[in-house]
């Protein structure tokens, strides 16, 4: 269970605090994942190290780069079906703001 606190203005003009908590229906299968893609990373640095092919290399490096992509959509589609209900719900446009400028970052 995640436990958010902040303030944020609504549409009339009225600032708000407010704690709200809610929990993540995808927490333990990102956990999950995350450290399977550690685990992957780790075989990638032994592969380096032990001098491996340097194909052989880049194509573990592409399913790395697949697997945290794929776990990266999970937090996505999970944040927007709670944080940003609740955001909308309390009509809060601050962490519609803040989902805006993280899939700026996430698309680039």
């Amino acid at each position: 269970m995640e436990q958010h606190i902040h303030s944020h203005i609504n549409s009339d003009g009225e600032i708000v605090n407010h704690t709200h908590t809610h929990s993540h229906k995808e927490t333990k299968a990102v956990l999950n994942r995350i450290s399977k893609i550690i685990g992957h990373l780790t075989s990638v640095k032994k592969m380096i190290e032990s001098g491996r092919d340097c194909s052989e290399v880049l194509i573990q490096l592409s399913a790395v780069d697949s697997a945290v992509k794929s776990v990266s959509r999970v937090i996505l589609k999970d944040h927007l079906s709670t944080c940003i209900v609740d955001a909308v719900k309390n009509d809060d446009e601050q962490a519609i703001q803040e989902l805006e400028r993280a899939i700026d970052k996430f698309l680039k």
